[in-house]
């Protein structure tokens, strides 16, 4: 099927992806995972296609999947920086978070 989307829940949240897109998902696996495996998301909400059909699931599609396949197993996000301040004391602390995230590609939609 041409320009099929689909709208899935990864990691608390809903996103919309579409057949050969990459994407970056929360690490998976711990970062053991390898280049090359696939992973199967069977919380689908919404299948579509450009053309305005659309499957909407109640809460999930019966029967659909996406289907990803890891191309990075670990990625390093931006780096965040936390600055703590209390004015009129001497307290002053910078801290850094840095996320670190799994590049997947969506190799198949189905449903």
């Amino acid at each position: 099927m041409a320009d099929t989307y689909a709208i899935i829940e990864e990691s608390g949240g809903q996103r919309k992806v579409t057949a050969d897109e990459t994407i970056l998902i929360d690490l998976y696996n711990g970062g053991e995972a390898s280049e090359g495996d696939t992973i199967t998301v069977d919380k689908v909400l919404v299948v579509g296609s450009a053309g305005g059909d659309a499957k909407i699931g109640t809460p999930y599609v019966d029967g659909a999947s996406v289907t990803l396949e890891i191309t990075e197993p670990v990625v390093k996000g931006d780096k965040l920086y936390i600055y703590k301040f209390r004015p009129k004391n001497t307290y002053q602390r910078k801290t850094g978070h840095r996320q670190r995230y799994t590049a997947v590609k969506v190799s198949g939609i189905n449903g």
